[in-house]
């Protein structure tokens, strides 16, 4: 998304400070809705009158609630804008949220001032890229142009502005938010125009952004075409990619700072568009099949924010890349496929094909020795179905999962721990023909078969698979920092994985 926003903080009235329109957040209690303590003169400037006033106008200060209303002469904007908080204004989620709704609703202002919960450089953050991300739109395939426009200064109140740790929150919250709106947008556009050779370019572009320039963070880009991928023993990545003639890719990021105390390896899942194969998906399954690459987009833009915030964490990223069609060289049911790490695999389901390519980039990480090994995919539609479209499912070695479940607490982002029951490797060797199974038609445990499948190419490393399906796009209307359509998930969470690597066990 173009950047056009500028965000500052400021130690200023909010009844005060001129803006086009100031936004306050309203908690809710048990006595009714309040005023946050951040637009305590606004409180002051109503007086009697805001309880009252508060009540007639609807607001309860439930999450999730926005209520416009001109001003008269209790601040100075004429626009006034109270969004809900709910009951815990000092939750970090709950601001960033409220801030995403704020966003969408100052139609218009060139000048936004937020009264909202800022009292700690997190909830600082919180705020900045709730507003930041809420605010995301995609236009490049409109033709109208859109009736309402970003502001151009959006201004944070609060009474630590001043303060280091402050700003490097908003500095901070500005990178994720970027890498967030990055993942999006390539989530986003249409599959004809990001097929795996247009993807793998605008990942270079991106990587050219990022390392322009004096002081930049030198960030390692590789991309292996099919002759490449050939040549390397990449059969799972081919198997599915030669249905299409859109070439598949592998991209490698590697960001090496010298002064790197753990090594993180990250994979994501890169089909651009998933058919189903000859095993073809039904229609009404393939709408929102672009958002296949989502895994691979969500690793590109962590390792880049990772670089940008300077973290000292070696990250090796790969983003294998394939489009999933129907043709006359596509991989046939019964087909077997010798992996990059040797074993071969039985195929029964051409639209179980994110597995494969995984397990290629996951051999190849194994290989950079890494001292946590994460991958992240839109694998199954078993997990969407258990856990909905908000919640991800998170499977591996046991202390790895707990690190995945503390930095999505961190970040904002809900997932869910599932097993791997040892029956899945009964079921996952049950080939005749070859050593591992690619799927079986079992009506029970996909994801968990899936995640045992997966588990053959970790090398026993310690890792954690990450399941986002149905959480990539948004098909519902907005809320919280969250837009229609792509959403970006799991991006932070992989991030935060990576601060926490840097802070160390102890967090010191």
């Amino acid at each position: 998304m173009p950047r056009v926003t500028t965000y500052a903080l400021r130690n200023a009235s909010p009844a005060k400070t001129r803006a086009d329109a100031v936004v306050v957040g309203v908690v809710a209690g048990p006595k009714g809705p309040r005023l946050c303590d951040a637009a305590a003169d606004v409180s002051t400037a109503y007086g009697r009158r805001l309880r009252p006033f508060l009540s007639t106008m609807g607001v309860t200060g439930r999450a999730g609630e926005a209520v416009r209303t001109p001003s008269r002469d209790e601040v100075n904007a004429p626009l006034l804008v109270f969004v809900g908080l709910g009951e815990d204004p000092a939750d970090p989620i709950a601001v960033r949220r409220a801030a995403g709704v704020a966003a969408r609703n100052v139609p218009n202002a060139a000048s936004v001032a937020l009264a909202l919960p800022s009292e700690t450089p997190e909830l600082v953050a919180a705020v900045v890229e709730g507003h930041r991300l809420g605010g995301y739109t995609f236009t490049t395939y409109k033709s109208a142009k859109s009736e309402t426009t970003e502001p151009n200064d959006v201004v944070v109140l609060t009474g630590i502005a001043r303060r280091a740790d402050a700003v490097a929150a908003l500095e901070r919250a500005e990178v994720l938010a970027d890498a967030v709106a990055l993942t999006r947008d390539w989530v986003n556009t249409p599959p004809r125009d990001c097929t795996p050779p247009l993807l793998a370019e605008l990942v270079t572009a991106a990587h050219k952004e990022v390392t322009k320039g004096r002081g930049a963070p030198e960030v390692g880009l590789e991309v292996f075409d099919h002759e490449q991928l050939a040549e390397m023993g990449c059969g799972g990545i081919l198997s599915v990619g030669d249905s299409s003639d859109a070439p598949s890719r592998l991209v490698r990021l590697t960001w090496a700072p010298r002064d790197a105390v753990a090594h993180l390896a990250l994979v994501g899942k890169g089909v651009t568009f998933d058919s189903g194969g000859l095993t073809i998906k039904p229609s009404s399954s393939m709408v929102h099949m672009k958002g296949d690459m989502a895994g691979a987009a969500s690793v590109v833009a962590a390792t880049l924010a990772i670089a940008r915030l300077g973290l000292p964490v070696k990250v090796t990223a790969f983003a294998p890349m394939a489009e999933n069609m129907v043709s006359g060289t596509a991989t046939r049911p019964g087909d077997v496929i010798t992996m990059r790490n040797g074993s071969t695999v039985e195929i029964a389901n051409t639209d179980a094909e994110g597995r494969m390519l995984l397990g290629d980039a996951l051999s190849l990480a194994v290989e950079e020795a890494p001292d946590l090994l994460v991958d992240i995919a839109t694998l199954t539609g078993h997990m969407q179905l258990a856990l909905g479209d908000k919640v991800g499912a998170v499977m591996g070695t046991d202390a790895e999962v707990e690190v995945v479940l503390a930095a999505g607490r961190a970040a904002g982002e809900q997932h869910w721990p599932m097993p791997i029951p040892e029956e899945m490797k009964e079921r996952i060797s049950a080939s005749k023909v070859a050593d591992l199974l690619q799927h079986d038609w079992v009506r029970w445990g996909g994801g968990l078969y899936a995640s045992a499948f997966l588990r053959e190419f970790t090398g026993g490393l310690p890792w954690a698979h990450l399941d986002i399906a149905g959480k990539e796009i948004n098909t519902g209307g907005a809320y919280g920092h969250v837009p229609a359509g792509a959403t970006g998930f799991g991006v932070t969470t992989l991030v935060e994985i990576a601060r926490s690597l840097a802070e160390g066990p102890t967090g010191d």
